[in-house]
């Protein structure tokens, strides 16, 4: 006997006429349930535990108004009895189409005949999800614009060729420095164009590089992650030298020349507050997925000398017990406020910091890692940045490791478990800095003339599930390729695309699944259009999975990325299309489709097509 636990609707989308076999009315596609806890596939019988919700299929109409969906569990059929609506036409795919209007009663099942779904472990060669990034930096020019003063379609070539090689990489994200030394990428009413754009501070370049660069980026679907420097004005100690009418002219006592460059002075509340507004501004202005800053926050010491903030702690620093204390609490306060002001301004963006690696040595702290690090970032930049993941100020932290396997003074093999630790449990993701730089170098450690030095860093990783993926300094390092060690990890770990790692706690909402409408073979190679039936709130990107062979899909085959073969931005239509040109002409395949909204959430998969 079937028990009594209830089949509950979850939701409905209506299409536009003409969609679904040219029909001449408003329909809509068959509603979702749920079996109790857990979520049921009908036309197959699988349940789907990772998604919570399931589109059925009507298998006949058993009398006027009355139709029943049903397939075999346990031996047993289960029905849906689904009333109040006259089946009028034939589904797209797998689909049967009903009036929008339809309001379905269902009968009852229990969950306790659903069989259970026992998957193999995920091939960690083949990761569904992780972060896969560069740096790309605008400072001295060191990666775009390769020099000042280019023309302006070359300077948008370069950056163009930047994200095409990221993504024959199978990287899915970039980091561009777009606010290098107070200055802006951007047109800013707050701070002058960047000097390293044309080579005169304040000039205007002849066109907006933020807006190009992020259109660029997401017609890729790379996600873009726009990389402030925060107190950094100059890379020389000239006032004169800055653009007519900078904030560091305008304030002269808000700059402090120290080593040789100029800086903001962080203990000037009007200071922080520029700054963090200089940032929002580019927030609310453009479509940025996150809002990126490095290691640079008090600046690194130098030896005899002394950052000339006396005067401001003596001004600001009451109830403190030291001038440290106070810095620190400086640096807390831009970090706190400014997550608290792009949650408020958009929630969706993501705001990350990749700080020095070492937060404290266990020799000066027990808490500490276990390494000897000349350079702590609590006790010398004013940066405690364990503190910000565990108050979870920000979102995903990108400590840069920039040493090797063995290296004693700080071991990549111990800082990883260390910050591994620190984030388990927290809603702060976990990405791993990595020194690109350092390949094939002969100055560095000897260690990095190993050409799988990097491709080491990548396996012992694994052992971390807390480690959500890796950036690479610089992108002209990943260019360079030196020992061929990116070609190296490529092989062993990015043979596949990947989808970027979901923050549960920005939320987002989980898009409908799309349905393939057509799957036909082109001289480009086998071609997919399918329909996306999210309404106004359409999905931002897709996942084209292919397998071998005309067969089913089940939840097994998706947990990884071995059948994953591409990933594409949204054109925001209806109908999509994606061409694949690695199809062999004389092979069959069987194609799903994903959609993904922008927090990467990612839908139960499309009906599965196949291509004989």
């Amino acid at each position: 006997m079937l028990g009594a636990t209830l089949l509950t609707p979850l939701s409905i989308s209506a299409l536009a006429s003409g969609l679904l076999l040219g029909l001449g009315t408003k329909w809509g596609l068959l509603r979702h349930y749920r079996v109790g806890a857990k979520a049921v596939r009908p036309d197959r019988c699988e349940p789907l535990t990772h998604s919570g919700h399931v589109q059925v299929a009507i298998h006949a109409q058993d009398s006027p108004g009355h139709v029943t969906a049903s397939c075999e569990v346990n031996g047993m059929r289960v029905h849906a009895r689904i009333a109040g609506l006259a089946v009028t036409a034939a589904g797209l795919g797998a689909l049967l189409v009903v009036p929008a209007s339809a309001e379905p009663t269902v009968s009852t099942v229990d969950p306790a005949l659903l069989p259970a779904v026992e998957c193999q472990a995920p091939d960690p060669a083949t990761p569904k999800r992780q972060l896969r990034a560069d740096w790309i930096a605008s400072v001295v020019n060191i990666d775009w614009p390769s020099r000042t003063g280019l023309p302006v379609e070359q300077q948008q070539a370069e950056l163009r060729q930047w994200y095409d090689e990221a993504k024959a990489r199978q990287l899915n994200a970039v980091i561009v420095q777009v606010r290098p030394t107070a200055d802006a990428f951007w047109p800013s009413p707050l701070e002058p164009w960047s000097q390293w754009l044309t080579g005169v501070p304040g000039q205007d370049p002849g066109y907006d590089p933020l807006a190009f660069a992020v259109a660029e980026a997401h017609s890729r679907n790379l996600e873009f992650h726009a990389w402030f420097n925060p107190y950094r004005v100059a890379m020389h100690a000239d006032p004169s030298r800055l653009a007519p009418g900078h904030p560091g002219l305008v304030h002269p006592d808000w700059i402090v020349s120290y080593g040789g460059r100029l800086y903001y002075n962080p203990g000037i509340p009007e200071v922080r507050r520029h700054v963090e507004d200089a940032i929002l501004d580019a927030v609310a202005n453009y479509d940025i997925d996150a809002v990126h800053f490095d290691d640079y926050f008090y600046p690194y010491p130098v030896a005899g000398q002394q950052f000339a903030d006396e005067a401001t702690y003596q001004r600001y620093g009451a109830g403190f017990t030291s001038k440290a204390a106070w810095r620190r609490n400086n640096t807390d306060l831009l970090i706190l406020e400014l997550g608290q002001r792009i949650k408020q301004l958009k929630p969706w963006v993501k705001f990350g910091i990749s700080p020095f690696a070492v937060w404290r040595n266990r020799a000066t702290d027990p808490e500490g890692s276990d390494t000897t690090a000349g350079v702590q970032t609590y006790d010398d930049l004013y940066a405690d940045t364990r503190k910000w993941v565990r108050e979870e100020w920000i979102d995903y932290l990108v400590p840069q490791v920039y040493w090797n396997i063995g290296f004693a003074p700080a071991d990549y093999a111990r800082i990883v478990p260390w910050w591994s630790a620190e984030v388990a449990g927290r809603d702060v993701h976990l990405y791993i800095g990595q020194a690109t730089y350092k390949v094939g170098t002969s100055t560095q450690h000897p260690a990095w003339m190993d050409p799988a030095e990097m491709s080491r860093h990548l396996t012992f990783n694994r052992a971390y599930p807390q480690v959500g993926g890796d950036v690479f300094f610089s992108a002209k390092d990943v260019r360079a390729n030196r020992l061929a060690h990116m070609d190296i990890v490529q092989a062993e770990h990015y043979s596949r695309p990947a989808l970027i790692p979901v923050m549960a706690h920005l939320g987002g909402q989980t898009p409908h699944r799309p349905v393939i409408a057509d799957l036909r073979r082109t001289n480009e190679g086998a071609q997919l259009r399918w329909v996306d039936p999210s309404g106004q709130e359409r999905a931002t990107s897709f996942a084209v999975y292919r397998l071998d062979g005309v067969r089913d899909v089940s939840e097994c085959d998706l947990i990884d990325a071995r059948y994953l073969v591409a990933t594409g931005r949204s054109s925001g239509s209806v109908v999509q299309t994606f061409v694949d040109p690695t199809a062999l002409p004389d092979h069959s395949y069987t194609y799903v489709v994903t959609a993904l909204d922008r927090l990467h959430n990612e839908s139960e998969p499309s009906p599965p097509r196949a291509l004989r």
